[in-house]
Formats: C-alpha cells, structure tokens, sequence
C-alpha cells in the first residue's frame, strides 16, 4: 500500500489528486488551492471537478469572483474514501490486533521507520521490533510460527514487506538504552502498537 497518497494510489490520476486533498479538509477551497494542493494544473483541475461536482461528491457554491468547493462527508460513498485516507492508521491498530491473538504473544511489538515517519509508499518495508517474552527461546518452534504468522498477516492486510528485527526481552532494554543509530531511532520514534511500552522495555520492568 502507498501509506503517502493511498486515494491516489487506489484512484490514479488528476481526480485521484483531487479528491485526496479535498477529503482530508473539511473546509471550502477554490480551484486554484485545490490545483496547487493537488499538484496538478489549474486546466486539470477545471475539468475534474465538475465531473466530481455532477456525482455528488463534491459541492460547489458561487463565491464571486470565484467558485469555493467542499467534500460532501454525507455521501455515500464518502466513507470508504475518508477510510482510505486514514489507512495508516487502520494499519497501526490492525497490527496490534493481530499481534494480541497469536499464540504465543509478544512481550511488545514496536513499529519504527519509514511507515512510523508518514514516508511509507508500495515499496516501503514495515519495520518492526518483537519482543519476545522471558523463558522462551528463539528456536521455539511455536514462538517462530507465530512470528511467522504476524508476518505473513500483515505483509496481506498492508502488500508491502514486513521486516522483523526479533529481540528477547531479556536484552531489549540494553539495545534501547544504546547509542547506536538504529536503536536510537527506535526510542526516538518507535510506536508501540502491542504491549510494553519503550520506558517500561528499557527499565526491564517483566509484566
């Protein structure tokens, strides 16, 4: 999934542009905001609109010297757009979800890079950090399919690569305590999206 422009990615094109920025305000913009915010050109977007205008989507009201438009929230089929421009954070909670059933649950799972920084397009990996909890080997093979499993339903539910960094929680709080980039950035802007949070995780604290 393109976690940047997911109206655009699903509706390509001039409209797709479009309707990305006029779904995500509830204010009124004339053509010249909406082309400039769309990065399309004022003639692309001339010929849009009104089409968009025609199916209800959008209204349109006479403010000389020019015309305002606004998104019609009410429309029927305002919601599924409104839900693809909030698919990020529909991935987030469904990545929680899936992580509080599986078998052998996580002591935590964390969330960081590109997708964490609102950078995520098709070709992005979701980074991830899993904890796993205290007593249970790496080479469990329970522990390993579940892994798997969360793996395997994410890389469905988003279409992009799901890289996994798997931590034990016996060492989860030196890797965060370090000062190494990587583990820097984690602390820094990680999201928990399931269990223990990143203070909790570096002060060792075993729930």
């Amino acid at each position: 999934m393109d976690f940047v422009r997911p109206i655009e990615a699903v509706i390509p094109g001039v409209q797709g542009r479009v309707l990305s920025v006029l779904a995500e305000t509830t204010a009124e913009l004339n053509m010249r905001t909406i082309a400039r915010l769309s990065g399309v050109s004022l003639a692309q977007a001339s010929r849009v609109l009104p089409a968009l205008v025609e199916l209800g989507l959008v209204e349109r009201r006479e403010a000389p010297p020019s015309s305002l438009f606004r998104f019609v929230p009410e429309h029927v089929a305002a919601g599924p757009l409104v839900a693809l421009a909030r698919v990020r954070d529909r991935m987030i909670e469904e990545t929680g979800r899936v992580a509080a059933v599986l078998p052998v649950t996580p002591v935590s799972v964390i969330i960081f890079g590109s997708f964490v920084r609102g950078a995520a397009d098709t070709e992005s990996d979701i980074d991830t950090v899993i904890v796993r909890p205290v007593g249970v080997d790496e080479s469990d093979e329970a522990w390993s399919a579940s892994v798997e499993q969360w793996r395997s339903q994410i890389r469905r539910v988003s279409g992009n690569p799901v890289e996994v960094l798997e931590v034990g929680f016996e060492e989860i709080g030196t890797r965060l305590r370090s000062r190494q980039a990587a583990w820097r950035d984690i602390r820094r802007e990680g999201i928990v999206v399931h269990g223990q949070g990143i203070d909790e995780l570096m002060d060792g604290r075993n729930a």
